[in-house]
């Protein structure tokens, strides 16, 4: 394998990792303005609306102009909050999330940390985002913030199961949870990608519903992850007028919105890992060359993400019964399941 190209630019040393950690926020940030922008317009084109249109060339700076805007509001603090644990809040759930980037394989030369259980890692520190949640509906000393918390941890408890059951599957069919080694195990051809076998010949065929059951598994639940809609309890507008952010202004506000679009490209990127085939081209060796490996994978976990949005515009809110019902009594039993199945093969394999 070629090394690293940022190893290679900037060495194994504090500057390095201080630039490639730069490099991130700025990736992070001009993506969440583009994910903002595709949401309007999507949301838009589905309800028959114009959407964002004045504000610069078709609206295309809609997204910046109200980044602007928040950070220009009064950042106020309730009298009765936790006022450290308020304000920490939104940096833990952004924290977590820029954490998850680091191990994001965007390219055979394009990773910025490789560790061998970078799944499990990023699976782990997107945790911090719940916490935060939490965090901050408790220490805002506020009816409607506590609900959205408490929403939160019911919620992050039920559907964290079926994530690490399609984690440990994926880890048995390619025997690792270094994301760079399960990329590579589908190397080839799109239909070497896991949520159709993986590699393996004919002998997989009986394996692709399982493995294609835990591919659309994982897409539930994360939407459930991300609090998206129809998983968005904690948020609740309806219910909740802003659940676990009712209290929020200004930057502190912002930067839960910016943790939310941040952490619907790591669980995208995260399906994009585990199911289709990572930065490898659908065409084999025709168009996978090295520098062109970052606009595979960030093409592919884009198109999740609008996916996402899509489902959002699409899908009504669901009760918390339901919520619940689907996590413990559908995607848990379906997902040991495919564990067993996918566990088999590969013992036999």
């Amino acid at each position: 394998m070629e090394q690293n190209i940022i190893y290679q630019l900037l060495g194994e040393n504090l500057v390095g990792y201080a630039v490639a950690a730069i490099i991130i926020i700025l990736f992070i940030t001009v993506y969440a303005l583009a994910a903002i922008l595709t949401e309007l317009k999507v949301s838009a084109w589905m309800q028959r609306r114009v959407g964002p249109w004045r504000n610069t060339y078709h609206g295309i700076g809609q997204p910046l102009i109200e980044v602007i805007k928040l950070l220009q509001k009064e950042d106020t603090t309730p009298a009765r909050a936790d006022k450290l644990l308020y304000n920490v809040a939104p940096f833990v759930v952004f924290m977590g999330t820029l954490m998850a980037f680091c191990v994001l394989p965007i390219g055979e030369i394009f990773v910025p940390s490789s560790i061998n259980v970078g799944l499990y890692y990023a699976f782990a520190v997107s945790a911090f985002g719940v916490v935060g949640i939490i965090i901050g509906g408790w220490s805002s000393h506020n009816k409607y913030s506590l609900l959205g918390g408490m929403r939160a941890a019911a919620q992050m408890v039920s559907y964290e199961i079926p994530i690490s059951i399609c984690l440990l599957s994926i880890a048995a069919l390619t025997s690792s949870l270094d994301m760079s080694t399960i990329v590579h195990s589908q190397d080839g051809w799109f239909w070497n990608w896991n949520f159709l076998g993986g590699s393996g010949g004919v002998a997989k065929i009986w394996l692709i519903p399982f493995t294609l059951a835990l591919f659309l598994m994982y897409i539930i639940a994360s939407l459930a992850e991300t609090n998206r809609t129809p998983f968005d309890l904690p948020e609740g507008e309806s219910e909740l007028v802003a659940g676990y952010g009712t209290e929020y202004s200004g930057m502190k506000y912002a930067m839960f919105y910016l943790a939310e679009y941040a952490n619907m490209f790591v669980v995208s990127a995260l399906v994009t890992v585990m199911f289709l085939g990572g930065w490898n081209s659908p065409f084999g060796d025709f168009l996978n060359q090295p520098y062109l490996q970052p606009l595979w994978f960030i093409g592919k976990a884009m198109g999740m993400v609008i996916f996402q949005i899509i489902v959002r515009w699409t899908v009504p809110r669901l009760r918390i019964d339901q919520l619940m019902h689907i996590s413990w009594k559908v995607l848990v039993p379906c997902g040991l399941v495919c564990f067993f199945a996918v566990a088999l093969y590969a013992m036999w394999n």
